[in-house]
Protein backbone atom coordinates (compact mmCIF):
# COMPACT_ATOMS: atom_id res chain seq x y z
CA UNK A 1 0.00 0.00 0.00
CA UNK A 2 1.55 3.81 -0.57
CA UNK A 3 2.53 5.15 1.84
CA UNK A 4 0.32 8.17 3.23
CA UNK A 5 -0.12 9.99 6.42
CA UNK A 6 -2.70 7.45 7.91
CA UNK A 7 -0.18 5.16 8.30
CA UNK A 8 0.98 6.38 11.99
CA UNK A 9 -2.98 7.25 12.65
CA UNK A 10 -2.56 3.88 14.82
CA UNK A 11 0.42 5.61 16.82
CA UNK A 12 -1.38 8.17 17.38
CA UNK A 13 -3.90 6.45 19.16
CA UNK A 14 -1.76 4.24 20.89
CA UNK A 15 0.19 6.61 22.98
CA UNK A 16 -2.29 9.08 24.56
CA UNK A 17 -4.36 5.97 25.24
CA UNK A 18 -2.15 4.31 26.72
CA UNK A 19 -0.49 7.69 29.04
CA UNK A 20 -4.52 8.10 29.84
CA UNK A 21 -5.77 4.97 30.96
CA UNK A 22 -1.48 4.08 32.38
CA UNK A 23 -1.85 0.72 30.69
CA UNK A 24 -0.19 -0.17 27.63
CA UNK A 25 -2.82 -2.86 26.27
CA UNK A 26 -5.81 -1.22 25.50
CA UNK A 27 -3.92 1.45 23.89
CA UNK A 28 -2.13 -0.89 21.29
CA UNK A 29 -5.44 -3.24 21.13
CA UNK A 30 -7.32 0.27 19.90
CA UNK A 31 -4.25 0.93 17.69
CA UNK A 32 -4.23 -2.65 15.74
CA UNK A 33 -8.08 -2.10 15.44
CA UNK A 34 -8.25 1.16 13.96
CA UNK A 35 -4.79 -0.36 11.69
CA UNK A 36 -7.22 -3.36 10.89
CA UNK A 37 -10.30 -1.20 9.79
CA UNK A 38 -7.92 1.32 7.07
CA UNK A 39 -7.09 -1.70 5.71
CA UNK A 40 -10.81 -2.99 5.55
CA UNK A 41 -13.51 -0.85 5.80
CA UNK A 42 -16.19 -3.18 6.30
CA UNK A 43 -17.66 -3.73 10.22
CA UNK A 44 -16.87 -7.17 9.96
CA UNK A 45 -13.80 -7.32 7.50
CA UNK A 46 -12.13 -4.95 9.83
CA UNK A 47 -12.64 -7.59 12.89
CA UNK A 48 -11.31 -10.41 10.74
CA UNK A 49 -8.18 -8.35 9.70
CA UNK A 50 -7.17 -7.62 13.25
CA UNK A 51 -7.18 -11.47 13.56
CA UNK A 52 -5.51 -12.24 10.45
CA UNK A 53 -2.77 -9.68 11.92
CA UNK A 54 -2.39 -11.54 15.14
CA UNK A 55 -2.74 -15.16 13.81
CA UNK A 56 -0.32 -14.73 10.98
CA UNK A 57 2.31 -13.20 13.76
CA UNK A 58 1.64 -16.84 16.03
CA UNK A 59 2.23 -18.28 13.34
CA UNK A 60 5.84 -17.25 12.87
CA UNK A 61 8.09 -19.96 14.19
CA UNK A 62 10.35 -17.49 16.31
CA UNK A 63 7.43 -15.51 17.91
CA UNK A 64 6.26 -19.12 18.77
CA UNK A 65 9.44 -19.81 20.42
CA UNK A 66 9.37 -16.40 22.33
CA UNK A 67 5.82 -17.42 23.68
CA UNK A 68 7.10 -20.96 24.84
CA UNK A 69 9.98 -19.47 26.43
CA UNK A 70 8.19 -16.57 28.29
CA UNK A 71 5.53 -19.07 29.88
CA UNK A 72 7.91 -21.77 30.64
CA UNK A 73 11.15 -19.58 32.00
CA UNK A 74 8.03 -17.72 34.21
CA UNK A 75 6.91 -21.55 35.08
CA UNK A 76 10.10 -22.75 36.12
CA UNK A 77 10.58 -19.73 38.75
CA UNK A 78 7.28 -20.73 39.74
CA UNK A 79 8.23 -23.92 40.56
CA UNK A 80 11.47 -22.23 42.73
CA UNK A 81 8.87 -20.31 44.26
CA UNK A 82 7.05 -23.04 45.52
CA UNK A 83 9.84 -25.73 46.47
CA UNK A 84 11.48 -23.03 49.01
CA UNK A 85 14.76 -21.99 46.92
CA UNK A 86 13.86 -18.21 46.98
CA UNK A 87 13.10 -18.54 50.77
CA UNK A 88 16.11 -20.37 51.57
CA UNK A 89 18.59 -18.56 49.59
CA UNK A 90 17.14 -15.41 51.90
CA UNK A 91 17.41 -17.12 55.37
CA UNK A 92 20.52 -18.50 54.61
CA UNK A 93 22.20 -15.21 53.51
CA UNK A 94 20.76 -13.23 56.02
CA UNK A 95 22.11 -15.16 58.85
CA UNK A 96 25.61 -15.15 57.46
CA UNK A 97 25.01 -11.28 56.53
CA UNK A 98 26.45 -9.03 59.67
CA UNK A 99 27.56 -5.55 58.33
CA UNK A 100 27.05 -3.00 55.36
CA UNK A 101 29.89 -4.12 53.61
CA UNK A 102 29.04 -7.56 53.22
CA UNK A 103 24.97 -6.96 52.58
CA UNK A 104 26.16 -4.86 50.04
CA UNK A 105 28.57 -6.73 48.03
CA UNK A 106 26.18 -9.53 48.62
CA UNK A 107 23.46 -7.17 46.23
CA UNK A 108 26.10 -6.99 43.32
CA UNK A 109 26.80 -10.25 43.44
CA UNK A 110 24.18 -12.03 43.72
CA UNK A 111 23.01 -10.56 40.40
CA UNK A 112 25.15 -13.08 39.11
CA UNK A 113 22.31 -15.89 40.22
CA UNK A 114 19.82 -13.89 39.82
CA UNK A 115 19.41 -12.39 36.97
CA UNK A 116 16.77 -13.56 35.30
CA UNK A 117 14.01 -11.18 36.03
CA UNK A 118 13.21 -7.80 37.99
CA UNK A 119 10.77 -9.36 40.41
CA UNK A 120 12.98 -12.13 41.05
CA UNK A 121 15.87 -10.04 41.89
CA UNK A 122 13.77 -8.47 44.75
CA UNK A 123 12.34 -11.36 45.91
CA UNK A 124 15.89 -12.44 46.52
CA UNK A 125 17.68 -9.59 47.84
CA UNK A 126 15.37 -7.20 48.89
CA UNK A 127 13.98 -9.60 52.24
CA UNK A 128 17.52 -9.95 53.43
CA UNK A 129 18.40 -6.24 53.04
CA UNK A 130 15.04 -5.84 55.43
CA UNK A 131 16.19 -7.92 57.41
CA UNK A 132 19.73 -6.39 57.84
CA UNK A 133 18.17 -2.27 57.29
CA UNK A 134 19.65 -1.66 60.87
CA UNK A 135 23.11 -2.97 60.26
CA UNK A 136 23.57 -1.63 56.77
CA UNK A 137 22.55 1.91 57.79
CA UNK A 138 20.99 3.78 55.28
CA UNK A 139 17.12 5.19 54.50
CA UNK A 140 14.88 2.98 53.27
CA UNK A 141 14.47 4.87 50.12
CA UNK A 142 17.77 4.78 49.95
CA UNK A 143 18.14 0.97 50.38
CA UNK A 144 15.58 0.29 48.00
CA UNK A 145 17.10 2.38 45.28
CA UNK A 146 20.52 0.80 45.39
CA UNK A 147 18.55 -2.51 44.98
CA UNK A 148 16.84 -1.23 42.05
CA UNK A 149 19.94 0.13 40.37
CA UNK A 150 20.89 -4.00 40.07
CA UNK A 151 17.58 -5.45 38.26
CA UNK A 152 16.10 -4.09 35.29
CA UNK A 153 19.28 -1.95 34.79
CA UNK A 154 21.33 -4.63 34.90
CA UNK A 155 19.02 -7.58 33.35
CA UNK A 156 18.79 -5.21 30.03
CA UNK A 157 22.49 -5.62 29.57
CA UNK A 158 22.49 -9.38 29.67
CA UNK A 159 22.37 -11.30 26.58
CA UNK A 160 21.26 -14.94 27.81
CA UNK A 161 18.86 -16.50 29.96
CA UNK A 162 16.68 -13.60 31.15
CA UNK A 163 12.77 -13.38 30.83
CA UNK A 164 14.05 -10.13 29.04
CA UNK A 165 15.90 -11.37 26.23
CA UNK A 166 13.88 -13.06 23.68
CA UNK A 167 11.61 -10.14 23.82
CA UNK A 168 14.08 -7.44 23.10
CA UNK A 169 15.44 -9.70 20.46
CA UNK A 170 11.61 -10.26 19.29
CA UNK A 171 10.94 -6.64 18.78
CA UNK A 172 14.16 -5.98 17.09
CA UNK A 173 13.57 -8.76 14.31
CA UNK A 174 9.68 -7.73 14.13
CA UNK A 175 11.33 -4.27 13.16
CA UNK A 176 14.12 -5.09 11.00
CA UNK A 177 11.79 -7.34 8.70
CA UNK A 178 9.21 -4.85 7.94
CA UNK A 179 12.22 -2.79 7.01
CA UNK A 180 13.74 -5.36 4.92
CA UNK A 181 17.48 -5.32 6.72
CA UNK A 182 18.88 -8.39 6.25
CA UNK A 183 20.62 -8.69 9.87
CA UNK A 184 20.64 -10.96 12.49
CA UNK A 185 18.52 -9.66 15.41
CA UNK A 186 20.46 -11.02 18.10
CA UNK A 187 23.42 -10.06 16.78
CA UNK A 188 21.87 -5.84 16.71
CA UNK A 189 20.80 -6.69 20.22
CA UNK A 190 24.52 -7.58 21.31
CA UNK A 191 25.71 -4.67 19.30
CA UNK A 192 23.36 -2.01 20.96
CA UNK A 193 24.06 -2.83 24.64
CA UNK A 194 27.00 -0.48 25.05
CA UNK A 195 24.67 2.23 23.46
CA UNK A 196 21.98 1.50 26.93
CA UNK A 197 23.79 5.03 28.19
CA UNK A 198 21.38 4.96 30.67
CA UNK A 199 21.41 1.75 32.13
CA UNK A 200 25.25 2.10 32.45
CA UNK A 201 25.00 5.45 33.66
CA UNK A 202 21.94 4.54 36.64
CA UNK A 203 24.09 1.42 37.64
CA UNK A 204 27.29 3.59 38.15
CA UNK A 205 24.99 5.73 40.68
CA UNK A 206 24.06 2.68 41.95
CA UNK A 207 27.49 1.86 42.90
CA UNK A 208 28.47 5.65 43.99
CA UNK A 209 25.40 5.38 46.85
CA UNK A 210 26.53 1.67 47.55
CA UNK A 211 30.24 2.35 48.40
CA UNK A 212 31.23 5.90 48.60
CA UNK A 213 27.69 7.97 49.66
CA UNK A 214 26.96 8.37 53.62
CA UNK A 215 23.37 8.88 54.21
CA UNK A 216 22.32 12.61 55.89
CA UNK A 217 19.23 12.23 56.17
CA UNK A 218 17.51 12.34 59.52
CA UNK A 219 14.54 9.79 58.63
CA UNK A 220 14.72 6.81 60.76
CA UNK A 221 15.77 3.73 59.03
CA UNK A 222 12.12 2.41 59.22
CA UNK A 223 9.14 3.48 60.78
CA UNK A 224 9.08 2.81 64.46
CA UNK A 225 5.97 1.24 64.06
CA UNK A 226 7.42 -1.18 61.50
CA UNK A 227 10.39 -1.95 63.66
CA UNK A 228 9.85 -5.90 64.56
CA UNK A 229 7.33 -6.68 61.33
CA UNK A 230 9.12 -9.82 60.60
CA UNK A 231 10.11 -9.82 57.22
CA UNK A 232 8.57 -12.94 56.43
CA UNK A 233 5.35 -11.59 55.38
CA UNK A 234 6.86 -9.44 52.81
CA UNK A 235 6.00 -11.40 50.16
CA UNK A 236 4.76 -14.34 49.39
CA UNK A 237 8.06 -16.11 48.23
CA UNK A 238 9.79 -16.10 51.31
CA UNK A 239 6.27 -17.09 53.47
CA UNK A 240 6.91 -18.94 56.77
CA UNK A 241 4.97 -21.77 55.01
CA UNK A 242 7.07 -22.50 52.52
CA UNK A 243 10.30 -24.95 53.23
CA UNK A 244 13.88 -23.27 52.94
CA UNK A 245 16.09 -25.03 50.45
CA UNK A 246 18.79 -22.96 49.31
CA UNK A 247 20.04 -25.47 46.47
CA UNK A 248 16.21 -25.32 44.99
CA UNK A 249 17.21 -22.24 43.50
CA UNK A 250 21.61 -22.10 42.76
CA UNK A 251 20.69 -25.65 41.15
CA UNK A 252 18.28 -24.60 38.52
CA UNK A 253 19.95 -21.54 37.59
CA UNK A 254 22.97 -23.04 37.58
CA UNK A 255 22.09 -25.77 35.20
CA UNK A 256 19.44 -23.05 32.80
CA UNK A 257 22.98 -20.63 32.57
CA UNK A 258 25.14 -23.71 31.72
CA UNK A 259 23.05 -25.19 29.24
CA UNK A 260 22.25 -22.06 27.61
CA UNK A 261 25.89 -20.90 26.88
CA UNK A 262 26.60 -24.64 25.65
CA UNK A 263 23.67 -25.14 22.94
CA UNK A 264 24.06 -21.39 22.12
CA UNK A 265 28.06 -22.91 21.44
CA UNK A 266 26.86 -26.31 20.02
CA UNK A 267 23.89 -24.66 18.02
CA UNK A 268 26.80 -22.76 15.91
CA UNK A 269 29.81 -24.41 16.33
CA UNK A 270 29.58 -26.32 13.23
CA UNK A 271 28.92 -23.06 11.11
CA UNK A 272 32.25 -21.18 12.12
CA UNK A 273 36.19 -21.46 12.52
CA UNK A 274 36.77 -20.15 16.18
CA UNK A 275 34.74 -20.32 19.49
CA UNK A 276 33.50 -17.02 19.91
CA UNK A 277 32.14 -17.01 16.42
CA UNK A 278 30.04 -19.66 17.31
CA UNK A 279 27.92 -17.71 19.31
CA UNK A 280 27.09 -15.30 16.43
CA UNK A 281 26.38 -17.59 14.36
CA UNK A 282 23.90 -19.38 16.46
CA UNK A 283 20.68 -19.64 16.77
CA UNK A 284 20.51 -18.51 20.17
CA UNK A 285 16.47 -18.26 20.36
CA UNK A 286 16.02 -21.91 19.60
CA UNK A 287 19.08 -22.59 21.92
CA UNK A 288 17.48 -20.69 24.82
CA UNK A 289 13.78 -22.36 24.51
CA UNK A 290 15.51 -25.87 24.74
CA UNK A 291 17.95 -25.34 27.24
CA UNK A 292 15.15 -24.60 29.49
CA UNK A 293 12.80 -27.15 28.44
CA UNK A 294 15.64 -29.84 29.38
CA UNK A 295 16.36 -27.59 32.80
CA UNK A 296 12.65 -27.83 33.61
CA UNK A 297 13.09 -31.42 33.37
CA UNK A 298 15.76 -31.53 35.16
CA UNK A 299 14.62 -29.55 37.96
CA UNK A 300 11.41 -31.22 38.10
CA UNK A 301 13.27 -34.85 38.84
CA UNK A 302 15.48 -32.92 41.15
CA UNK A 303 12.59 -31.54 43.23
CA UNK A 304 9.92 -35.11 42.96
CA UNK A 305 13.10 -36.97 44.49
CA UNK A 306 12.78 -34.17 47.54
CA UNK A 307 9.46 -35.74 47.73
CA UNK A 308 7.43 -31.95 46.97
CA UNK A 309 4.02 -33.89 44.95
CA UNK A 310 4.31 -33.79 41.16
CA UNK A 311 0.65 -31.90 41.73
CA UNK A 312 2.03 -29.23 43.51
CA UNK A 313 5.09 -28.57 41.25
CA UNK A 314 2.53 -28.45 37.74
CA UNK A 315 0.72 -26.05 40.13
CA UNK A 316 3.68 -23.90 40.95
CA UNK A 317 5.02 -24.32 37.29
CA UNK A 318 1.49 -23.29 35.86
CA UNK A 319 0.78 -20.48 38.44
CA UNK A 320 4.51 -19.08 37.55
CA UNK A 321 3.61 -19.28 33.84
CA UNK A 322 0.21 -17.33 33.63
CA UNK A 323 2.27 -14.70 35.78
CA UNK A 324 3.50 -13.84 32.27
CA UNK A 325 0.15 -14.13 29.80
CA UNK A 326 -0.21 -10.68 30.12
CA UNK A 327 2.92 -10.04 28.59
CA UNK A 328 2.62 -12.82 26.05
CA UNK A 329 -0.44 -11.03 24.93
CA UNK A 330 0.91 -8.05 24.74
CA UNK A 331 3.57 -8.90 22.86
CA UNK A 332 0.90 -10.90 20.53
CA UNK A 333 -0.89 -7.22 20.05
CA UNK A 334 2.38 -5.51 19.28
CA UNK A 335 3.50 -8.27 16.66
CA UNK A 336 -0.11 -7.45 14.88
CA UNK A 337 0.16 -3.72 15.26
CA UNK A 338 3.75 -3.71 13.85
CA UNK A 339 2.28 -6.38 10.91
CA UNK A 340 -0.79 -3.53 10.23
CA UNK A 341 1.25 -0.49 10.16
CA UNK A 342 3.42 -1.56 7.64
CA UNK A 343 0.69 -2.49 5.59
CA UNK A 344 -0.37 1.19 5.69
CA UNK A 345 2.99 2.26 4.66
CA UNK A 346 4.44 3.17 7.64
CA UNK A 347 8.29 2.83 6.57
CA UNK A 348 7.81 4.58 3.42
CA UNK A 349 5.96 7.99 5.33
CA UNK A 350 8.97 7.34 8.19
CA UNK A 351 11.76 7.46 5.03
CA UNK A 352 9.43 10.11 3.31
CA UNK A 353 9.05 12.66 6.32
CA UNK A 354 12.01 12.56 8.33
CA UNK A 355 14.74 13.68 6.21
CA UNK A 356 14.81 17.28 7.36
CA UNK A 357 16.08 16.12 11.19
CA UNK A 358 19.53 16.36 11.62
CA UNK A 359 20.51 13.23 11.65
CA UNK A 360 22.71 14.13 14.89
CA UNK A 361 19.34 14.56 16.79
CA UNK A 362 17.54 11.70 16.16
CA UNK A 363 18.91 9.87 18.39
CA UNK A 364 18.32 11.29 21.48
CA UNK A 365 15.16 12.60 20.69
CA UNK A 366 14.29 9.08 20.22
CA UNK A 367 15.64 8.72 23.98
CA UNK A 368 13.98 11.66 24.98
CA UNK A 369 10.57 10.52 23.60
CA UNK A 370 10.69 7.05 24.77
CA UNK A 371 11.88 8.34 27.89
CA UNK A 372 8.52 10.52 28.36
CA UNK A 373 6.24 7.67 27.42
CA UNK A 374 7.95 5.01 29.79
CA UNK A 375 7.28 7.11 32.57
CA UNK A 376 3.70 7.86 31.95
CA UNK A 377 2.69 4.41 30.87
CA UNK A 378 5.27 2.99 33.71
CA UNK A 379 6.21 0.02 31.10
CA UNK A 380 9.34 -0.65 29.55
CA UNK A 381 8.22 -3.35 27.58
CA UNK A 382 5.19 -1.97 26.26
CA UNK A 383 7.58 1.41 25.49
CA UNK A 384 9.94 -0.79 23.53
CA UNK A 385 7.26 -2.18 21.23
CA UNK A 386 5.55 1.33 20.52
CA UNK A 387 8.64 2.67 19.75
CA UNK A 388 11.37 0.23 18.03
CA UNK A 389 9.50 -0.04 14.68
CA UNK A 390 9.29 3.89 14.67
CA UNK A 391 13.47 3.75 15.47
CA UNK A 392 14.12 1.28 13.01
CA UNK A 393 12.45 3.33 10.49
CA UNK A 394 13.89 6.13 11.38
CA UNK A 395 17.45 5.04 11.47
CA UNK A 396 16.74 3.02 8.51
CA UNK A 397 16.05 6.30 6.46
CA UNK A 398 18.82 8.33 7.87
CA UNK A 399 21.22 5.91 7.40
CA UNK A 400 22.01 5.71 11.11
CA UNK A 401 23.82 3.10 13.08
CA UNK A 402 20.83 0.56 13.93
CA UNK A 403 23.03 -0.68 17.09
CA UNK A 404 22.63 2.93 18.17
CA UNK A 405 19.37 3.74 18.00
CA UNK A 406 17.88 -0.24 18.87
CA UNK A 407 19.96 0.78 22.10
CA UNK A 408 18.30 4.13 22.50
CA UNK A 409 15.18 2.55 22.48
CA UNK A 410 15.79 0.26 24.99
CA UNK A 411 17.89 2.41 27.15
CA UNK A 412 13.93 4.93 27.04
CA UNK A 413 11.95 2.07 28.07
CA UNK A 414 14.19 1.42 30.83
CA UNK A 415 14.32 4.95 32.36
CA UNK A 416 10.56 4.46 32.44
CA UNK A 417 10.72 0.68 34.22
CA UNK A 418 13.68 2.36 36.68
CA UNK A 419 11.56 6.12 36.91
CA UNK A 420 8.22 5.74 37.30
CA UNK A 421 5.63 5.47 39.89
CA UNK A 422 3.38 3.02 37.71
CA UNK A 423 5.83 0.83 36.82
CA UNK A 424 5.96 -2.98 38.61
CA UNK A 425 9.93 -2.27 39.45
CA UNK A 426 8.51 0.68 41.49
CA UNK A 427 5.58 -0.62 43.20
CA UNK A 428 7.20 -4.49 44.08
CA UNK A 429 10.01 -2.95 45.88
CA UNK A 430 7.97 -0.14 47.58
CA UNK A 431 5.48 -3.64 49.17
CA UNK A 432 8.77 -5.74 50.29
CA UNK A 433 10.43 -2.59 51.74
CA UNK A 434 7.36 -0.84 53.03
CA UNK A 435 7.46 2.30 51.08
CA UNK A 436 5.32 4.84 50.11
CA UNK A 437 5.33 4.21 46.05
CA UNK A 438 4.84 7.74 45.40
CA UNK A 439 7.23 9.09 48.01
CA UNK A 440 9.62 6.63 47.19
CA UNK A 441 9.30 7.68 43.62
CA UNK A 442 9.81 11.25 43.95
CA UNK A 443 13.05 10.13 45.85
CA UNK A 444 14.28 8.25 42.43
CA UNK A 445 13.34 10.68 40.00
CA UNK A 446 15.88 13.40 40.80
CA UNK A 447 19.13 11.28 40.10
CA UNK A 448 16.85 8.92 37.18
CA UNK A 449 16.92 12.72 35.37
CA UNK A 450 20.47 13.62 36.34
CA UNK A 451 21.46 9.89 34.84
CA UNK A 452 19.52 10.70 31.64
CA UNK A 453 20.92 14.05 30.96
CA UNK A 454 24.14 12.06 30.84
CA UNK A 455 22.38 9.67 28.63
CA UNK A 456 20.85 12.38 26.12
CA UNK A 457 25.19 13.89 26.26
CA UNK A 458 26.41 10.83 25.38
CA UNK A 459 24.00 10.34 22.46
CA UNK A 460 24.56 13.59 21.15
CA UNK A 461 28.46 13.20 21.09
CA UNK A 462 27.87 9.68 19.85
CA UNK A 463 26.09 10.75 16.94
CA UNK A 464 28.01 13.77 15.91
CA UNK A 465 30.86 10.91 15.70
CA UNK A 466 29.00 8.56 13.69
Amino acid sequence: MESGWFSIIPFLIVIPIAIFTKQVLPGLFLGLLIGAYLIDHSIIGGVEKLLHYVVQALRNKSNIEIVVFLYAFSGLIGMIKMAGGVKGFVETAAERIDTRKKALILTYVSTIGTFSAPTFRFVTIAPIMRALLKKVKMTTAELGFVIETTATPVIVLIPVATAFVGYMVSIIQMAIDHQGIKQDAYSLFIQSIPYNFFSIVIILVGIYFSFFHHSTSTAPMKLEEEDEKDWHDCHPCVSKDLPSKPWNLLVPLLVVISLTLFLTWWSGHHKSHTFFEAFIKADVLEAMVVALIITILITLIFFLFQRFTLQNLLNGFITGGNDLMSVILLLSVVWGLSAVTEDLGFSNFVTAHSKWIPHMFITPFMFIFGAAISYFIGSAWGTWGILMPLGVSLASSADLSLPLIIGAVFASGSFGAFSSPLSDDTNTIAKILDLSVIEYAKYKLKPALIAAGITVAFYLVVSFLF
